[in-house]
């Protein structure tokens, strides 16, 4: 059983930056955790995949309308997963989701779809105006 508490999401003006943190905590295994990751979901719209990591060998992977513009990154000391947003735009606004647990599914194909994450954060609102 893991926990993700997100924290970090606001508002700011496009072009702007911000930067998402994930704190998780889990009672289980180390597979709950060995692939991370942050969804988002905009009002009217499906769940879309952001990024996604793998905690042993950090390789990272991101959805095509982020691209260039998000990183993120692992703090395995503290237990935190951050997702650093610049150059932001309108389009990126909605609710920014902490995801963990993949069962063994790749951690570079789960982040097309977001059952294939069993864990989730409460989510962090993210506002870019334009």
């Amino acid at each position: 059983q893991a926990q993700l508490v997100e924290s970090g999401g606001g508002s700011v003006q496009a072009g702007g930056s911000l930067i998402l943190a994930c704190k998780y905590t889990d009672t289980g295994s180390t597979r709950s955790r060995a692939c991370m990751g942050w969804f988002r979901q905009a009002p009217g719209k499906e769940r879309e995949g952001v990024a996604s990591l793998r905690t042993v060998g950090t390789t990272t992977t991101y959805g095509d309308s982020v691209t260039g513009r998000f990183t993120i990154s692992h703090d395995s000391a503290n237990q935190i997963v951050y997702l650093q947003m610049n150059s932001l735009q309108a389009e990126d606004s909605g609710m920014y989701y902490c995801v963990a647990g993949t069962e063994g599914y790749p951690c570079h194909l789960a982040i097309r779809s977001a059952r294939r994450f069993t864990y989730w954060g409460q989510g962090t609102q993210v506002n870019v105006s334009s």
